[in-house]
């Protein structure tokens, strides 16, 4: 009897998971039923632009991931390896697979990243798009990014600058664009370094530029005080080389007159993003030991009752 008892417990138990995992399904689903078709009258129709390396099948399935379900309420276009030579001075005979919508917004609801496919994205997470695009000059969009290959990622910023031209009307500095393709690139190889992650990258140059808005620094030892106060205040490891990478960066942007006191309270929304997908991966990571500790508690307690 008592053993009955268990296994009824045992069962509801798993029931009750299967019907916490269900209500969460049908939330995301609810959260996701809305019509996301409507023209904003104000801004015209989104860009999509697709990579030039693309066959006609994967073209369609990047159609279907950015949701294009009614072609006439969106305006298609290619980027090439020509673009790639235009915005950052790159290989023309490069193969570009990444894939972008672009949905002009009001510059008041800032700059909103959302990779549709980030398992093939392989080096770049949305902070890091998010950084580099400031840089440049695009604000108010919201920028959706999904390749059906796995890529780095990095030929897509091309796609984002040209779709973002052609909604916005005027061109984009290439002095502005390239920069931005130097700390997407700079990002990205200090995210391979031990003991830095790309939310970690995305954190340290955040708060920079942030501090440089602050306090507009008028040379390069004023831009490395700033930097070695945010590597201390993040604890953050940097070699002699990789910090002179980090100061030859933002004088760059300083030299280019960048402002991003223009652009603060999307840094400040951006810092509360990663804060919030760190706070996320360790909520996650909780919940799955707690799954894996039930579950582990479960076996040993079906072996002692058989012992």
């Amino acid at each position: 009897m008592k053993l009955m008892q268990y296994f009824k417990g045992v069962a509801f138990g798993i029931l009750a998971l299967i019907v916490l995992f269900t209500g969460m399904l049908q939330s995301v689903s609810a959260d996701n039923s809305g019509d996301t078709d409507a023209i904003d009258e104000r801004y015209g129709l989104p860009v999509v632009v697709y990579g030039a390396a693309l066959s006609e099948a994967q073209r369609n399935e990047v159609r279907e991931l950015l949701g294009v379900h009614d072609p006439s309420k969106v305006r298609e276009i290619t980027v090439t390896g020509e673009d790639l030579v235009y915005y950052i001075d790159g290989d023309r005979h490069s193969n570009m697979y990444s894939s972008a919508k672009i949905t002009r917004q009001d510059p008041s609801n800032g700059l909103v990243i959302n990779q549709v496919t980030p398992e093939n994205i392989t080096e770049v997470n949305d902070e890091m798009y998010a950084n580099a695009l400031l840089t440049a000059g695009v604000e108010g969009a919201i920028v959706e990014v999904a390749s059906p290959v796995k890529v780095t990622g990095h030929s897509a910023l091309v796609g984002i600058y040209k779709a973002y031209d052609e909604t916005e009307g005027s061109n984009l500095s290439r002095e502005r664009t390239e920069v931005a393709n130097e700390e997407l690139n700079l990002a990205t190889e200090f995210a391979k370094k031990e003991g830095l992650d790309q939310d970690k990258v995305s954190e340290m140059l955040t708060e920079i530029k942030k501090e440089i808005a602050e306090r507009n620094p008028r040379s390069a030892e004023e831009i490395g005080q700033i930097i070695d106060e945010k590597l201390q205040s993040l604890d953050i490891q940097l070699s002699p080389e990789d910090r002179q990478l980090l100061i030859e960066l933002f004088e760059k942007m300083r030299s280019l007159n960048i402002n991003f006191e223009q652009v603060q309270s999307q840094l400040e929304n951006l810092t509360k993003d990663i804060q919030k997908r760190i706070s996320e991966a360790v909520g996650d990571k909780g919940f799955l030991q707690a799954v894996s500790d039930f579950f582990k508690n479960l076996i040993e307690s079906i072996k002692n009752i058989f012992s």
